[in-house]
C-alpha cells in the first residue's frame, strides 16, 4: 500500500519529475550537495519515498520511463560525442568488461557455495543472476523463462536485486569521487571535468552553464531521437522474426548481436552523425534533454528498492546478490590496477555488468565523463549477447554439485 496509487499516473509522473528537478537543483546550488552527484540524490529521494510509503514499488509510469524515456536519452546524448574517441575507448573497455564478467561468475559461484543450504532453488537463481549481472534485465527474463524457478523465489530475487543495485550504484559513485581511490587508480576523466569548473561554482553548475538553445533545435533533437528509436526498435523486432533462432551457439550469438535493439540504436545514431555531421552539431540542447531523461531514470531505479520487503521475504537473497556484486567489484579493481585502467573505466565496467549499459551510461553522464558515454553503451550491449550463455554454463556447472 502507498499514499499514491499505482494507477494514478498524473501524481506519479509529478513525483518522478519533481524528484529529478530537486536532485538537479540541489546538485548545482546546495553547498552540502556539491560533492554528491545528482544521480545519487535522485536515487535517494526515490528510495526514501518508496520505503516511507509515498509511492508504490511498481507502476506503468515506471515501465514508461524504461520503455520510452531511456531509449530516447541514448541518441540525444550520443549526438554530441566525438566518434574517434568512442572507437578508441570501446576497444580498451571491452577487455576490462570481459574480466568484470568473469568476476560476476566467480562471485555467483562463491555465493552459491556459501548459501546453497539456506536458499531454495539457489542453483537456478545463481544461473539467472549470472546472466543478469553480465547483461541486464533482458537476460534475467530469458533465464527465468528457461529454468522456471518458482514464482515465489523469482519475486523475492527481483526485490533483492532492486535493493542491491541501488546500494551498488551508491558504492560505485562513492568510489569514483574518493580521493583515496583516485590516488591508487588514475582519474583522468574526473580531473578533466573538475578543472573546467569556474571559480566559485561547483562542478555541476560550471559544467551545465546556460547556453543559447532555440525552439527549432529542441524540436529537431527530440524528433530525430524519437525517429531513431522507432526505426531501431522496429528493425530489431523485424530482424528477430526473420532470422529466428540459430542452430548453435555461434549463430545464436551472431543473431543476438544483429537484432539487439540498443546496439541497433547506437549504430544508427553513429551512422547519422557520420552522414550529417554539420546538421547534428547544430542540435544544441540535446545533451541537456538526454541528461534530464537519465535523471528521471535514476528516480525510477530507486523506487523498487523496498527494505521492508527484503527483511520480510528475502534477506539471504540480498546477501547472495551483494556477494556477487562485491566479488565483481574486487576482481575488476584488481584487473584495473594490473592493466592500468582508470577508476572511471573500472566503475563503468562494473556498472555495465551489474546494471546494464543504460545505467552505466547514466552514471557516466551524471559524473561528466562525456568521452565514456558512447563506449560504455557499445560495450555494455555485449553483455546482452553473452549473458544467457554464461548463465547456462553456470547452471550446468552447479547442477552437478
Amino acid at each position: 500500500m502507498s499514499l499514491i496509487a499505482p494507477d494514478n499516473s498524473l501524481l506519479l509522473w509529478t513525483f518522478v519529475m519533481l524528484a529529478a528537478a530537486v536532485a538537479i537543483f540541489l546538485e548545482q546550488n546546495a553547498r552540502w550537495a556539491s560533492k554528491i552527484p545528482g544521480a545519487v540524490i535522485a536515487l535517494l529521494i526515490a528510495l526514501a519515498a518508496s520505503n516511507f510509503g509515498l509511492v508504490p514499488a511498481e507502476s506503468p509510469v515506471y515501465d514508461a520511463v524504461w520503455g520510452y524515456v531511456v531509449p530516447l536519452a541514448v541518441p540525444l546524448l550520443l549526438f554530441q560525442l566525438n566518434l574517434h574517441s568512442v572507437l578508441k575507448e570501446s576497444g580498451r573497455l571491452l577487455f576490462l568488461f570481459l574480466i568484470s564478467s568473469l568476476g560476476t561468475v566467480i562471485g555467483a559461484v562463491a555465493g552459491f557455495l556459501l548459501l546453497r543450504n539456506h536458499i531454495p532453488e539457489l542453483d537456478k537463481i545463481t544461473a539467472v543472476i549470472s546472466a543478469s549481472y553480465t547483461g541486464g534485465g533482458v537476460n534475467f527474463a530469458a533465464m527465468t523463462a528457461k529454468l522456471e524457478p518458482s514464482k515465489t523465489i523469482t519475486a523475492a530475487t527481483i526485490v533483492a536485486d532492486n535493493l542491491m543495485m541501488a546500494c551498488y550504484f551508491l558504492i560505485l559513485i562513492a568510489l569514483s569521487v574518493s580521493p583515496v581511490v583516485r590516488r591508487i587508480w588514475s582519474s583522468p576523466y574526473s580531473v578533466g571535468t573538475e578543472e573546467n569548473a569556474a571559480d566559485g561554482k561547483n562542478r555541476a553548475a560550471a559544467y551545465w552553464q546556460p547556453k543559447p538553445v532555440s525552439l527549432q533545435s529542441i524540436a529537431l533533437s527530440l524528433g530525430s531521437a524519437m525517429l531513431l528509436v522507432a526505426v531501431s526498435f522496429t528493425a530489431s523486432a523485424w530482424l528477430k522474426d526473420v532470422l529466428g533462432s540459430g542452430g548453435n551457439v555461434v549463430t545464436d550469438m551472431l543473431i543476438g548481436l544483429v537484432t539487439d535493439k540498443y546496439l541497433l540504436l547506437t549504430t544508427m545514431t553513429f551512422s547519422v552523425i557520420l552522414l550529417f555531421p554539420k546538421q547534428v552539431a547544430k542540435l544544441d540542447g540535446s545533451q541537456e534533454l538526454g541528461t534530464y531523461c537519465i535523471y528521471l531514470f535514476f528516480v525510477v531505479i530507486g523506487i523498487p528498492a523496498s527494505v521492508a520487503l527484503i527483511l520480510q521475504n528475502a534477506p539471504l537473497l540480498f546477501v547472495f546478490t551483494f556477494i556477487v556484486a562485491v566479488v565483481n567489484l574486487m576482481v575488476t579493481l584488481l584487473a584495473g590496477k594490473l592493466f592500468k585502467y582508470s577508476i572511471e573505466e573500472i566503475v563503468l565496467s562494473c556498472n555495465a555488468n551489474i546494471g546494464g549499459p543504460t545505467t552505466a551510461a547514466a552514471l557516466a553522464i551524471g559524473q561528466g565523463w562525456r568521452d565514456l558515454v558512447g563506449p560504455i553503451l557499445v560495450i555494455g550491449t555485449v553483455g546482452y549477447i553473452i549473458g544467457n550463455y554464461i548463465g547456462t554454463a553456470v547452471y550446468a556447472l552447479l547442477a552437478g554439485l
